[in-house]
């Protein structure tokens, strides 16, 4: 089991190559093994922590507020898509052909709590409560900032002032004069604005559709006013896609899947991840079933 568990810790949450561990296991403990003796241990270890991949589901869905965020994949060469649900307890990764509604639907299945997402058509039809990341609109914001047209940029400027403003409330809620005078200036933007045809009263425009839900974060608990926590928790898997250029099964998606939903649930929760694959490996050659209560623990009531 300790074996086991050190490989797949190896290939899975410090992204090692099997040439890498094949040299490692080689040099430490003095044991030559093939790549592809190294490939079934990961997918006994694969299978093995499917249990703990079907509790983290079950607790990303049950909490109150939920970043979605997705990223290119390849598979066998063709694109695809890395999603990731985020929250405060737990994170779970799916790979799916498709950047779609079905897609997430099946991300989310009943999930009904606060969605936190950048403006993608999808997510901005979410019929709950819903924070749109002010760091995109920001960004968005910037790159107007630094066209040549002078009426643009001025536009992009402004637009990017204010959000930023709003964005700092997190940490410093605003007076209500302060409040005030700042949806007083975001009116004046968009009425300004918000007839152009050019990229700057697309933007005012998208401002002014999503007036609903710039600001959530101001009054629910728990709500940030960009969805960081979600590209964050996507970095591992970026720089795995660039480095392994992605999978070539569907036993490949179901380790990347399982693994990154686990290492990144260690982290949020400030777990170590050996510990917890020694014991997966221990119970599945003992064909019992393995420890899950920390991963139950964290079901939102």
């Amino acid at each position: 089991p300790r074996l086991s568990a050190n490989i797949a810790e190896l290939c899975g949450i410090h992204g090692d190559s099997r040439r890498a561990v094949q040299d490692y296991l080689l040099s430490v403990f003095g044991l030559p093994i093939s790549q592809g003796g190294i490939q079934k241990v990961i997918d006994r270890v694969s299978q093995a922590i499917k249990p703990h991949y079907d509790a983290i589901a079950r607790v990303a869905r049950s909490a109150p507020v939920g970043h979605v965020d997705e990223t290119s994949w390849r598979r066998k060469a063709k694109l695809v898509l890395l999603w990731v649900l985020a929250s405060s307890r737990a994170a779970l990764f799916m790979i799916h052909p498709r950047r779609s509604k079905a897609a997430f639907e099946e991300l989310v299945q009943e999930w009904s709590g606060i969605l936190v997402a950048d403006g993608y058509a999808v997510y901005r039809q979410w019929v709950g409560l819903r924070q749109a990341c002010l760091a995109h609109l920001i960004r968005e914001a910037e790159g107007l900032a630094e066209r040549n047209d002078p009426a643009m940029a001025k536009c992009g400027a402004w637009a990017r002032d204010e959000l930023r403003r709003l964005c700092h409330m997190a940490k410093a809620p605003p007076t209500v004069g302060e409040w005030r005078a700042f949806i007083a200036r975001l009116r004046r933007l968009i009425t300004i604005y918000g007839d152009r045809k050019d990229p700057a009263g697309r933007l005012v425009r998208r401002l002014e559709g999503e007036m609903d839900h710039l600001w959530l974060f101001l009054q629910e608990v728990g709500v940030e006013p960009t969805n960081n926590l979600a590209e964050r928790t996507l970095r591992f898997g970026v720089l795995w896609r660039k480095r392994s250029l992605g999978t070539a099964s569907e036993s490949g998606d179901n380790w990347v899947e399982r693994i990154l939903s686990l290492r990144q649930t260690c982290r949020i929760q400030g777990r170590r991840t050996f510990p917890v694959l020694v014991d997966a490996m221990a119970a599945a050659f003992q064909t019992r079933s393995p420890s899950l209560d920390w991963i139950q623990a964290l079901l939102i009531p």
